[in-house]
This record gives structure tokens, C-alpha cells and sequence, in this order.
């Protein structure tokens, strides 16, 4: 997000913690209430009406029922706009995945979270053996057998910080949405005491999918196209679920796929796309910069440290060296 901010925007980030014994209860409902707590936090340290949100995975699937909520509860202008990395809400083209959420597996996963939470390393596990040639093998041949040393690579450095997750969050999250696909269906699930509707989402959204993403296939993101009813603009990155995201303009990586919002199916889209060399970042900043161009000089809160709430510690904060 160092990019963002140089681009004139004032960010905030809010870290998942690594689960431990201390969180045996936590729910969807908890991560939901850190949202809305988060969205009202920045709107009165700047004193501004609204906010610009982004979820990215699974946060983005919980962004999405945060909105779904606040729409019920007539408080959907809190949120001028929503940007989705690789998130899904309609979980029947979920693609592998899909089969981790049997009632073999599900048994296996409460025996495995006895303490309350379930160890990262076993969700690493999964995730790898959805790509078993590049993310296994491919390091059993060169390393184990071939001598090779490990290519220094940053992503991979981020793709082995394992995140624990508590145990009932992870069942409730796999048996309501990729198991049941209940998030789709209106007034099927309650959020904190409310129904949602993903069609009462009218909130303008930007939806990025990644074209060689196998944690959040790119069917499975078109679908928020479906399910939202404000404007929405899709953008397809190259590359997968972290790549396809972080990619720096200066890098001058990979590629993006923009074209016609109003069509019907991802075949219909993508048929009709245009490339664009390079990060799609620049398309994003332009389009938030359509959604709200008023600019606001920097000072108080939007300085570090400055604002009524005083900095904890140094970014990037405790939960993320947590493990």
C-alpha cells in the first residue's frame, strides 16, 4: 500500500491476528463488529463522512456481509466505495477447495483444532497441494535432490507466514459458505443480529480477480458481478492470488484485462477485453479518484502518531510478527 499513500491517499490497514487459545470463541460475527469498528474509528479521527474500503480474500468475503449489514441497517453511506482483491461471496465455483468441506474433513479439522484454533501450517498444507508441481515438487526436485539453494523470493517469504485461525470461525466459514453457499442466498445468514442481502450492497465496487488464481478462482470472483447491485468494474490481473495483487507500476510485471461492465457472463467479458502492459494499480487509482476527487491537505491523524489516538508501536505492529 506504500504505493497508495504516495499516490495521495491516507491508509489504514487492519492485521488478522494469529489465533491462539485466547480466541476459542470468536466468530464471524466478531470479525464483522472489527470492521465496522474500524470504518467508524477512521471516519472520526478524520472527520470525514465516509470511507474508502478494501478486502482482499477472506477479508473481502466478511467486507462484503459488513456492507450487506450496514445497508440493512441504513448506514451504507459510511462506505463511498468497496475494492475486492481475489474475494468471493458465491462460493459453487470455489473449484478445489470444494473438497475440504465433507464431513470427513470437517471431523479431521475438530480434532485438529482441540486447543481452540487450527494451526496455519495445515491450512499452508492445503493451499500447496492445490498446486503440488510448482509449490511442492518443484522444490523437492531442485532442493532436496538437486542441491539447488532457495531462489530469494519476497512472496514466498509472505506465502509461508502461516496466520492460525480459531476454530469455530474456520468451521462456521466453511460449512455456511463453501459447503451450504448460504451467503447468496437473501436473509439466509444474520450478522450481528441482522439478516443480509447481498443485493442491498449498492455501494460503487471494484472487483480484481486473478487469472491464475487457484485459492479464489476467477469464476468464482466474476460471480460478485451477480450478487452486487450498485456499479461495479471488473479488472482481470496476470498472474495468481498474491502476485497478481502485489504488483508494484515500477515493477512493470505482468498484465490487465479491462472491458465491458454490463456483460452478462465472465466468457462475454473477457471475449471483449483489452490488455494493458503493466499493474493495474494506476486503473484502480483512477477509478477511486471518479468515485471522490476531494483532496484534503494532511495533517493530524493522517500523520502517524499525531492524531487523538496516539501509535502504539512501529508498522507494521504486534499481530503481524505474532506466530
Amino acid at each position: 500500500m506504500a504505493w497508495a499513500v504516495e499516490q495521495g491517499l491516507s491508509v489504514f490497514m487492519v492485521s488478522w491476528k494469529s489465533a491462539d487459545a485466547s480466541m476459542s470463541e470468536v466468530v464471524w460475527d466478531d470479525y464483522i463488529a472489527a470492521q465496522v469498528d474500524a470504518i467508524d474509528t477512521v471516519r472520526e479521527l478524520l472527520d470525514v463522512p465516509h470511507v474508502h474500503t478494501i478486502g482482499y480474500c477472506v477479508a473481502g468475503t466478511t467486507l462484503a456481509a459488513t456492507l450487506a449489514m450496514l445497508a440493512a441497517r441504513g448506514e451504507a453511506d459510511k462506505v463511498r466505495s468497496v475494492t475486492f482483491f481475489t474475494a468471493q461471496v458465491d462460493f459453487e465455483l470455489a473449484g478445489d477447495l470444494k473438497m475440504f468441506v465433507d464431513e470427513s474433513y470437517l471431523t479431521l479439522l475438530q480434532q485438529l483444532s482441540a486447543g481452540g484454533f487450527l494451526d496455519g501450517r495445515y491450512m499452508a498444507a492445503t493451499f500447496n497441494s492445490l498446486r503440488g508441481r510448482d509449490l511442492i515438487w518443484n522444490y523437492v526436485v531442485s532442493n532436496y535432490l538437486l542441491g539447488n539453494d532457495y531462489p530469494p523470493f519476497d512472496l514466498l517469504y509472505w506465502n509461508g507466514d502461516t496466520t492460525n485461525l480459531p476454530a469455530k470461525w474456520h468451521r462456521q466459514y466453511l460449512v455456511d459458505l463453501y459447503r451450504d453457499n448460504r451467503m447468496v442466498i437473501p436473509n439466509s445468514l444474520t450478522v450481528m443480529g441482522t439478516p443480509i442481502d447481498l443485493k442491498k450492497i449498492e455501494t460503487p465496487a471494484y472487483i480484481q480477480a486473478g487469472r491464475e488464481d487457484h485459492i479464489a478462482p476467477l469464476a468464482s470472483v466474476w460471480r460478485l458481478m451477480d450478487h452486487l447491485s450498485g456499479p461495479k468494474t471488473f479488472v482481470l490481473a496476470g498472474s495468481g492470488h498474491i502476485a497478481g495483487v502485489v504488483n508494484p507500476p515500477a515493477a512493470g510485471k505482468y498484465q490487465y484485462w479491462t472491458g465491458d461492465n454490463q456483460a452478462a457472463t465472465l466468457d462475454e467479458f473477457v471475449a471483449g477485453a483489452g490488455e494493458t502492459k503493466g499493474s493495474w494499480w494506476p486503473h484502480w487509482i483512477g477509478w477511486i479518484s471518479q468515485q471522490d476527487d476531494a483532496k484534503t491537505a494532511a495533517k493530524g491523524a493522517r500523520i502517524p502518531g499525531e492524531g487523538a489516538k496516539k501509535a502504539i508501536e512501529d508498522a507494521p505492529g504486534r499481530y503481524v510478527k505474532q506466530r
